[in-house]
């Protein structure tokens, strides 16, 4: 067996399950789900009549480059979205299976065995970037993302040695759990680090379509390349899904954009992998990329859904107790809570039958911080009743403390 795989942790939601495991929940009480981000909005209509009207296509084999109208529409959606006046869908486009899947392919691609090099993420992240640096051969570092800087971390702070073995960064804006966005100049630094110190950047932009109304969207890595006029997007690549944007986290769909001098050694890993996407759910994804208004009533939900749980758990009755700001985008609340955030989720399911996630359990212990400690996440992918319920129930829980 492969000596790596012992690295591994188990993945937060089997932590959770084992902390929950030793407790009751409240029977009297219907439970309440907010601890995995799995859209719960209906999948656009015309997405799923697609999938059926060509089912038929199960009987072709689909090549791992993907269809060429599927890669265009991508294009045409990444120059709308993000400002781009050139990107080319036959070099710098290639669509995958989710990002998940992805994430974990690109860095077995791209890190050079031979050297002891070093993945960069952020402290707290989304797991798949830790077991896929091991599985690489590399060693995770971890910054720390910390409330003292906006919940993004000081990349200031990261000492020239650290970039000189990076050859793998991976960026999260919005973050995992945070919400929060990095900007430009924050973006326009970094490429700078890249090319001086030769490594690339990784940007899960998963939750790029979901922020408040009102707000700005959310600015990309490639739009960042536009923006101080790098239009091959050297060094940089983004990683965007159907999962979130369009509630749509089955279809496994989504897309690696970005530098064609990667993207090509990569697509032959794929070709290896045997990984490509079938072809009626390509067509599928024409049809969710081809489309805004969904998209847009989907923001509007969430709106809803921050606002009233906002009203709720900033009521002064909880001052001390649990703290709940809104977030820049995602779908995400990253509470800070009073009480240890194990014995919180525990307690609070156990009492309420509400779920929530132990932010340490996204988060790693460095030089004996862990940015998850004392709080919580808290998913709002459950209907607007169902959101303000649960937030009523955390009222309730919390004053009782």
């Amino acid at each position: 067996m492969n000596p790596d795989l012992q690295k591994l942790q188990p993945y937060p939601f089997e932590k959770l399950t084992a902390l929950k495991a030793q407790v009751s929940p409240n029977k009297n009480l219907p439970h309440i789900a907010l601890s995995i981000g799995e859209p719960k909005h209906p999948a656009p209509n015309f997405v799923t009549q697609c999938l059926k009207d060509n089912i038929s296509r199960v009987e072709n084999y689909p090549t791992t480059k993907g269809l060429p109208e599927l890669r265009a529409t991508i294009a045409q959606w990444l120059k709308q979205r993000f400002g781009l006046s050139t990107l080319s869908s036959e070099q710098q486009v290639v669509p995958v299976n989710g990002t998940r899947e992805a994430i974990f392919a690109f860095t077995q691609a791209v890190i050079d065995r031979s050297k002891n090099g070093l993945v960069v993420s952020p402290n707290p992240f989304y797991q798949i970037y830790e077991g896929a640096a091991y599985l690489a051969g590399a060693e995770p570092h971890f910054l720390p993302c910390l409330e003292d800087y906006g919940f993004n971390p000081n990349f200031e702070a990261v000492n020239d040695s650290v970039w000189e073995q990076c050859q793998l960064l991976f960026l999260c804006s919005p973050g995992n759990p945070t919400g929060a966005v990095l900007d430009l100049e924050t973006l326009a630094k970094l490429i700078a680090l890249a090319d001086k110190h030769d490594f690339i950047i990784a940007s899960d932009e998963c939750y790029s379509e979901i922020f408040v109304e009102g707000k700005s969207a959310p600015i990309g890595l490639l739009q960042a390349c536009e923006a101080i006029g790098r239009h091959d997007y050297d060094r940089c690549v983004v990683f965007h899904s159907l999962s979130k944007r369009s509630n749509l986290p089955g279809l496994r769909s989504g897309f690696v954009a970005g530098d064609a001098k990667i993207l090509q050694p990569f697509l032959l890993y794929r070709t290896y992998h045997g990984c490509a996407m079938p072809i009626h759910t390509q067509l599928a994804s024409i049809e969710a990329w081809n489309d805004e208004e969904h998209v847009i009533e989907n923001r509007r939900q969430y709106s809803l859904k921050f606002k009233a749980v906002l009203e709720i758990l900033n009521d002064p009755s909880l001052a001390g107790k649990i703290d709940v700001e809104q977030t820049d985008a995602s779908f995400y609340l990253w509470a800070k809570t009073e009480m240890n955030e194990e014995t919180f989720a525990q307690q609070l399911f156990a009492q309420q039958h509400v779920t929530v996630l132990p932010g340490s359990y996204l988060s790693r212990t460095i030089d004996g911080i862990n940015p998850g400690s004392n709080r919580v996440r808290l998913a709002l992918v459950a209907s607007v009743e169902e959101c303000i319920e649960a937030a009523q129930r955390i009222k309730q829980f919390v004053q009782g403390l």
